[in-house]
């Protein structure tokens, strides 16, 4: 990997991990507030969407640096007993979450886009237009299409260093 590339995407990485768990703190601001709001008897409209979209953010910004971080589910036992034939599955493997990342990535995109075409609406008592909290996830997606296509370079040109 190209030594100028590499810190812009472990910040680009680290930099959507710090979104979601900032979403995430939200989140809980927000369950806070609904608490609170009850016990005084108030009723504010959207609260339970806000929280929603937030629980939405921490996903999907996250997917990215998880994978980034190997958080992702890997079945190393598996591989580690595929003894010389370990590399080619690899390959093979990461290869074909690079083309789903990018497929789930495009389809998020497009819908985002549509729904800002469309002006759709959330059907909550607040009506936000459903693109903002759709966009986290096209973000998100892409993100992890960059991780998955990163891990995938990774993995054919640099092959692994044998012990011994």
């Amino acid at each position: 990997m190209n030594k100028t590339l590499r810190p812009i995407l472990d910040k680009l990485y680290l930099g959507c991990g710090a979104i979601a768990a900032l979403a995430l703190v939200l989140l809980l601001l927000i369950i806070i507030a609904q608490m609170v709001t009850r016990w005084l008897g108030i009723t504010v409209p959207g609260l339970t969407s806000y929280a929603g979209y937030c629980m939405a953010i921490s996903l999907f910004f996250a997917l990215g640096y998880a994978f980034s971080q190997d958080s992702h589910i890997r079945v190393t036992l598996f591989l580690n007993g595929l003894g010389r034939s370990r590399r080619a599955f690899e390959i093979w493997s990461v290869g074909i979450s690079a083309v789903i990342a990018v497929f789930f990535s495009y389809y998020a995109i497009k819908t985002t886009y549509w729904s800002y075409q469309l002006h759709e609406v959330s059907q909550s008592q607040d009506a936000v237009a459903i693109w903002i909290p759709q966009l986290a996830m096209s973000i998100g997606t892409m993100v992890l299409a960059i991780a998955v296509i990163d891990r995938f370079t990774q993995v054919i040109f640099n092959p692994p260093k044998t012990q011994g």
